[in-house]
């Protein structure tokens, strides 16, 4: 009888190779981290960027047109009021002067939607390509206002 003693194996020889399965755990989850914040970093780069006189960076701009619409319909280009049936001509006349010219359109969010896409295309039918669309950025304005 044996009482009081265990049973001993030979010694255990060291491991000879590295458990990865931790390191890879660890870096999914560093991975992870940085896929999440690097759209976040993108905005906060501080940049020393050139100066250019102001005479060339507006000649090389597009020159912009503002087209507005009110919620009664009525329609002022360019701080004229226009006739809806004389809008397409008038689009044409301006992008035949200026092909280049960037139409900016401000409508008002009582206009249905059907009318600014009959705008829209009057103005891809008189070869405007450049459309923008100006809204409200303030942030005191409130929704439904």
């Amino acid at each position: 009888m044996n009482f009081g003693r265990l049973h001993r194996h030979a010694a255990q020889e060291p491991m000879s190779q590295i458990n990865v399965t931790p390191l890879v755990d660890v870096m999914l989850v560093l991975l992870v981290i940085f896929i999440l914040t690097a759209p976040f970093l993108g905005s906060s780069l501080a940049l020393d960027l050139p100066r250019a006189s102001a005479g060339a960076a507006l000649a090389q701009a597009p020159q912009t047109v503002l087209l507005e619409l009110d919620a009664q319909g009525r329609l002022v280009l360019a701080g004229q009021p226009v006739a809806t049936d004389r809008l397409a001509k008038r689009l044409s006349e301006l992008a035949a002067q200026r092909p280049d010219v960037e139409l900016q359109l401000r409508a008002d969010q009582a206009v249905p939607y059907g009318r600014v896409v009959e705008v829209l295309g009057w103005a891809h039918q008189a070869g405007i390509a450049r459309i923008g669309f100006v809204a409200d950025t303030r942030r005191d304005s409130a929704p439904g206002r």
